[in-house]
């Protein structure tokens, strides 16, 4: 099988539910403890082989093109001060044999619009879709784990999670037929069912392969839910055509789209930072004295 070897960062999003904080900055330029969510998923990508990023932008997205570019006058500044390790972090940002690829979304159409307008940079190849909202914490980068699946199996791979029944109107929700404990061919997808409409409750968590057939129905589709082109519907569409699974990924999932999963990411990122996260934990266990006191 090919190596995929693009990912694709659909960016474009307001970050309404962070509000004021997100509105002169993006939402992904968020910080967890002390790199932005974007930069995560960029390092996910390519721990999981990726050396093309294709970041789809929009309005006020300027500060991701910021992060992801060369800052000679900061270089020149931390070198004459020798600060060498945070010089080589900021050089590391973006590896040399990668690249980086802007793309601006002329209008707010949905999520499988911003995949669309990737075509250009992806061509006729599988492709990885990482949403940054949504931080996997795991040993093995969760698209590393999902290529593994694509080579094994052929088709196109979507990251899922059992998510409670109430919560399905949040999610595009599958039907499947397992085929192992962690992988199962998908039968059908629908976009936020209501809990008593939804064929299961296995969501589809921001990680996506797929093949580039999914162009061709993100095209003639027509707008869904919330008068958006929705990926979930070209997904649909694109069943009558190809095999699709489902993979059960490893590891644990922060909804940072939420301000609760935001703050829990937060939290134990820093708990497990090298410099800092004994002193975070002494801090978080004087606190946790200091309330029960009271």
């Amino acid at each position: 099988m090919m190596r995929i070897k693009t990912a694709v960062f659909p960016v474009a999003g307001r970050g309404t539910r962070f509000l004021p904080a997100t509105k002169a900055s993006p939402k992904e330029m968020l910080p967890i403890v002390d790199k932005p969510l974007i930069q995560y998923a960029a390092e996910e990508a390519l721990r999981a082989g990726a050396d093309k990023l294709v970041f789809i932008t929009g309005y006020s997205k300027r500060a991701i093109e910021d992060h992801f570019d060369p800052d000679h006058e900061l270089e020149r500044e931390l070198e004459a001060k020798g600060r060498h390790e945070t010089l080589n972090i900021l050089r590391g940002i973006v590896p040399s044999y990668a690249s980086c690829i802007f793309i601006r979304q002329p209008a707010p159409l949905g999520l499988g619009h911003a995949v669309l307008c990737s075509r250009p940079a992806v061509g006729d190849e599988p492709f990885f879709v990482h949403l940054a909202d949504d931080l996997i914490d795991a040993e093995e980068a969760c698209l590393g784990q999902m290529a593994r699946v694509f080579e094994e199996r052929g088709g196109s791979v979507l990251g899922v999670q059992t998510v409670r029944p109430e919560e399905t109107d949040k999610y595009g929700i599958v039907a499947t037929d397992p085929i192992d404990e962690q992988v199962s061919k998908v039968r059908g997808i629908v976009e936020k069912p209501k809990p008593e409409a939804a064929p299961s409750n296995l969501a589809v968590v921001g990680r996506y392969i797929l093949t580039p057939g999914i162009y061709r129905k993100l095209e003639t589709i027509g707008r869904g839910a919330g008068g958006e082109i929705q990926l979930t519907d070209g997904i649909a569409a694109l069943l009558g055509e190809e095999t699709i699974y489902a993979y059960a990924f490893e590891g644990k999932r922060y909804d940072c789209g939420s301000k609760l999963g935001y703050l829990e990411a937060t939290v134990e990122f820093a708990l497990k930072h090298p410099n800092l996260g004994p002193k975070f934990a002494a801090y978080l266990a004087k606190l946790a004295a200091e309330r029960l006191s009271r």
